[in-house]
């Protein structure tokens, strides 16, 4: 039996978390965070929102099921590291094509297990997220310190993980009504303009399931260029990192507000309200896992939803625009929703599309066609 590589996790404030090696064995400083999700790891490992940043699973067994073919987010994951308690290298699963530490060891992302993954959540809830050094168990603590003192986080993530050329997704055959009178021209499906600022591939299956074709374009794809394509509507995807990161896609959506129906997922619903004025701040440890309550403000009803971002909308900020807040986080009472109604734009902090998640709030989907079919 191979003998497990002794590795450590060092934080910014010197605390030491102690574990062993899974997938590559990199050193890597990241931003550390959590995720409170109960399945899904692989979905996580290859949402490219996660970039460069390290995540800790609160649930404690992971990898018990493998990596299955069909449920990747994202052809490249570009995850920091994985840090979790118990890693299961012997899936159980008719899905299953390779291990999740393998999959780590190809893509050259880092993992460590056997790490007291309770503590680790309480130390980033109690001092919010910062940098961390995952690496060999014998790196001095002073060295490990001065690597975490000089090493500059990069902030050019969505440049790196968006499309470098379009592409396109046609719509499921099946979904298609050729009689429908609803849509914009009868007989075709409806055309959508997607901006990937690191979009999860789910986002692209949802609107193919509901009879659309898709048409990705890189994160700084100019407002001229998009407004050639005609599209019927434009949705902004999520992405990782800080929204103002990114001043060509929020003065492209500038442009094009009013001309089109614009739906924003995660980061694009931060775009979105950065193009109408408001400002975004950091919060102290984010929202990541399935099970985050929001509440929505139009119907009164309460949705589970799947949600993973460090940043939100400032409330006091929305004063001097035309939006208005459609949902609220019930935990922090965060804003979780906006939409100007004149404009037929509208964007979610959270995710619609999460697999495996909750469906609880598929319908927006459904709500941004109604939109263009209006």
């Amino acid at each position: 039996m191979k003998e497990k590589k002794k590795r450590k996790i060092i934080l910014e404030d010197g605390r030491e978390f102690y574990g062993y090696a899974f997938g590559s064995s990199e050193d890597r400083v990241c931003e550390i965070v959590f995720n409170t999700s109960m399945a899904g790891y692989q979905e996580i490992l290859s949402d490219l929102s996660y970039t460069d940043q390290a995540v800790v699973m609160t649930y404690p067994l992971i990898g018990n099921y493998g990596m299955a073919a069909e449920d990747y987010e994202s052809i490249t994951p570009s995850i920091g590291a994985l840090i979790v308690r118990e890693y299961n290298d012997e899936p159980s699963n008719f899905r299953s094509v390779k291990t999740l530490g393998e999959v780590m060891e190809e893509d050259g992302i880092p993992g460590i297990s056997g790490v007291d993954t309770r503590a680790l959540t309480r130390s980033i809830r109690d001092y919010g997220t910062r940098k961390a050094l995952i690496t060999n168990a014998d790196m001095p603590l002073a060295e490990g310190l001065a690597l975490l003192h000089y090493t500059i986080l990069p902030t050019n993530a969505v440049s790196r993980v968006s499309c470098r050329d379009p592409w396109t997704s046609e719509s499921f055959p099946a979904f298609i009504n050729p009689l429908d009178s609803k849509a914009s021209t009868p007989g075709r499906p409806l055309r959508i303009a997607a901006v990937d600022c690191g979009m999860k591939r789910n986002i692209v299956r949802s609107l193919n399931h509901r009879g659309c074709h898709v048409t990705v374009l890189p994160w700084n794809t100019p407002a001229e260029r998009i407004r050639a394509l005609q599209p019927d509507g434009i949705l902004l995807s999520n992405g990782p990192g800080d929204p103002t990161d990114v001043p060509q896609t929020i003065a492209a959506v500038r442009s094009l507000i009013g001309s089109f129906p614009i739906f924003g997922i995660c980061l694009g619903h931060q775009i979105l309200s950065l193009a109408y004025g408001a400002r975004t701040y950091k919060l102290k440890f984010g929202h990541r896992g399935g099970n985050h309550p929001v509440k929505n403000l139009l119907t009164g009803k309460i949705e589970i939803t799947s949600q993973n971002h460090s940043y939100a909308i400032e409330e006091e900020s929305l004063a001097d625009t035309p939006l208005a807040v459609t949902h609220i986080n019930l935990l922090d009472g965060t804003i979780e929703g906006v939409e100007c109604a004149r404009d037929r734009a509208f964007g979610v902090q959270y995710h619609p599309e999460s697999a495996p998640g909750p469906q609880d709030s598929a319908y927006l989907f459904d709500r941004f066609l109604d939109f263009i079919r209006r």
